[in-house]
């Protein structure tokens, strides 16, 4: 059905929210203080057309804005686009019933995306290229775009890249993730769905890496040519990272988070960096403490302790190879720090969560890309007496709906416990 329709609020999606006699609808790119005609269908809407727009619509700066899944919010003012990603902390921690001031937003998008993941679909049977892209909103679609206005200057032949190797790789005629990270060697790629490859498959991807001047080449983390080492500058360490490593989204975001986490450590003499990745905390928190790095994913971790070997400024860094979603640090192994870093994936890790929240580390700083499961995980901390210092959301997903957020907590320890820190 076609409604007139005023939109009230975003969702935690980016979506226009309006009420109908018949409940919600969510209409994407609708903003709040439009009046628009949209088609209905159940709770989905679609935007047909903008009758009286919103005093906070700015126009759009991507000419692939409204097509390309990547960007949900692009046509909102400044103001108002800070004070919806900063909402969208301090509704999820309302909604789990936690009371705590939320900081103003920063934004960290600096330079803009040094990551990028492009899709890759054949087109079968027309012998046109493969398309190369990103995917459609809500779609499985490819949107071919020619540049990408959010990515960082140093991305600038990710997407000629991702071309080049697509078309390589066309007689295979299967889906393909381009996986490009810039670094200061250049483009570092990893390939995601091509499966094992032939000889023949194998040099011609060489060649390409070759073309393209790519600093490395991988298959689903399996190096094909390494033309120069990649290294990402992380304080005052050199790190080597794997093929396909996790990073922040962007070089100031890292920067951000690295520097709030610094501020909620402070002065504690021994810390553990758990979920620790290749360092992007561990190897700046070192030149002030030693720390106990913990992580799950081998390759990431060696890349760290490689780096901090190679950097003798550094406090020591002992690490361990550890599964804490099935074997979270608990009890004693916590308890000889007096500052935690936590940096879990998406989806949180309740496990070590509960683990630290019987715990008696006097400070806590957890990390999220998710209020959600971070807003879960905090009412642990809190039901085992712990208390919620101060939550600053950052933005480096500039225009989507992702928002990362540090926290710190603190608890009282007994005075027996700091003096023994202290001596």
């Amino acid at each position: 059905m076609t409604y007139t329709l005023a939109i009230t609020r975003l969702g935690a999606r980016g979506e226009g929210l309006a009420e109908t006699e018949d409940g919600r609808v969510f209409i994407p790119y609708a903003l709040p203080g439009d009046l628009i005609r949209v088609d209905v269908r159940g709770e989905r809407g679609h935007l047909l057309e903008l009758l009286t727009p919103s005093p906070d619509r700015v126009a759009p700066f991507c000419p692939y804005y409204a097509i390309c899944g990547g960007c949900a919010v692009q046509a909102l003012a400044p103001k108002p686009y800070a004070e919806w990603k900063r909402g969208l902390v301090a509704d999820a921690l309302r909604n789990a019933g936690v009371q705590v001031e939320v900081a103003q937003l920063i934004d960290a998008h600096g330079e803009g995306r040094r990551r990028a993941t492009f899709h890759a679909r054949s087109n079968d049977n027309t012998g046109r290229p493969a398309s190369v892209g990103f995917m459609e909103a809500r779609a499985h679609r490819i949107v071919e775009i020619e540049a990408c206005p959010i990515l960082a200057p140093s991305m600038a032949g990710a997407l000629p890249a991702a071309r080049a190797i697509a078309a390589a790789l066309s007689p295979l005629r299967k889906p393909l993730d381009i996986c490009v990270t810039a670094t200061e060697a250049g483009l570092d790629v990893d390939l995601r769905g091509p499966g094992a490859l032939s000889t023949a498959e194998r040099r011609s991807l060489m060649a390409t890496a070759e073309r393209c001047d790519l600093a490395r080449l991988a298959n689903h983390g399996e190096g094909l040519i390494a033309r120069r080492a990649p290294r990402l500058t992380i304080g005052a360490a050199s790190v080597a990272p794997p093929p396909g490593a996790f990073l922040q989204a962007t070089e100031a975001g890292e920067r951000v988070l690295a520097q709030l986490v610094g501020a909620g450590v402070g002065e504690a003499r021994r810390v553990a960096d758990l979920f620790a990745g290749t360092g992007a905390f561990a190897l700046r928190l070192a030149a002030k403490a030693p720390v106990h790095a913990v992580e799950m994913d081998a390759p990431a971790l060696d890349a760290l302790v490689r780096a901090a070997r190679a950097t003798p400024v550094l406090r020591p860094i002992s690490n361990e190879a550890r599964d804490l979603f099935r074997r979270p640090l608990a009890g004693a192994e916590l308890d000889r720090f007096d500052a935690v870093v936590f940096d879990p994936p998406r989806a949180g890790a309740p496990a070590q969560a509960e683990a630290l929240a019987a715990s008696n580390v006097p400070c806590i700083v957890a990390v999220s890309c998710s209020p959600a499961s971070f807003a879960r995980d905090a009412g642990l901390l809190l039901a085992g007496g712990y208390g919620l210092d101060r939550v600053t959301p950052v933005d480096q997903f500039r225009h989507s709906p992702h928002v990362e957020l540090v926290a710190t907590f603190s608890k009282a320890v007994k005075k027996q416990r700091n003096r023994r820190l202290l001596g």
